[in-house]
């Protein structure tokens, strides 16, 4: 099975994404080990930065996907990340907002806030499948 990108943006965005995630696969065990086993003092910097960098992997996968809308030259490919996206963020922000307020009055327990990552990527899927359904194609 060949994978074929639809430009030079993409291809770019794909390598950037898998750069930032075998970043993330590599500093996620380290700073569980390194951090959450206390093998390094909480009180160390170098917690700080084993901490850090599993979210700084996350944030660049974002800006991948930022940078990937700026490099893409064809509109209606940019049109369909860009809805895409937008349905991301509309479904994370109402999850986000609606659970906020459960949490708040004491119905639901607290989730950790690097969850709202992993809601937008699973928005994405669902852009996807809106793009497909409302106009037959996704990007």
């Amino acid at each position: 099975m060949t994978i074929r990108f639809r430009s030079p943006a993409q291809r770019a965005y794909t390598w950037r994404v898998g750069l930032a995630m075998g970043v993330y696969l590599v500093s996620l065990p380290a700073a569980v080990h390194f951090v959450g086993q206390g093998v390094v003092s909480r009180t160390d910097p170098l917690a700080w930065i084993l901490a850090l960098i599993p979210g700084i992997a996350v944030a660049a996968i974002f800006w991948a996907y930022g940078k990937m809308l700026i490099e893409e030259t064809d509109e209606y490919q940019r049109l369909l990340h860009v809805r895409q996206s937008l349905i991301a963020t509309g479904f994370t922000l109402g999850l986000v907002t609606i659970y906020g307020f459960l949490e708040n009055f004491g119905l639901v327990g607290h989730v950790d806030a690097f969850y709202v990552a992993i809601l937008w990527f699973f928005g994405l899927g669902i852009g996807g499948l809106v793009n497909r359904l409302t106009l037959g194609t996704e990007a």
